[in-house]
């Protein structure tokens, strides 16, 4: 999953909405939520390139690439503890049990 966000997906979405429903400014809209009016614009670029609108790397694809990235940490923490194992025993000359 993404970073962990200060706001609920749910806020998020909604504050995307009132803004779109045109009732609102964006200033007075981030003063009404308690937001900074540049964390709302945020939240209106990032759901119209979700929705195609804008080009951009989506929220899932953010999410997925995050997760990519970890798991490559996690698999090359695992390739240097093997290859530590292996020159620790080549070094010692001493099969493992």
């Amino acid at each position: 999953m993404a970073k962990n966000n200060a706001y609920p997906r749910e806020f998020r979405e909604r504050a995307v909405e009132l803004y779109r429903s045109g009732g609102v400014s964006m200033d007075a809209l981030a003063k009404q939520l308690g937001v900074a009016s540049t964390t709302i614009a945020n939240w209106i670029r990032q759901a119209r390139i979700d929705d195609g609108e804008q080009p951009g790397i989506t929220t899932g694809d953010r999410d997925e690439l995050t997760q990519l990235r970890r798991e490559i940490r996690r698999l090359e923490m695992e390739n240097e503890i093997l290859k530590r194992a292996a020159a620790y025993f080549a070094k010692e000359n001493v099969l493992p049990i």
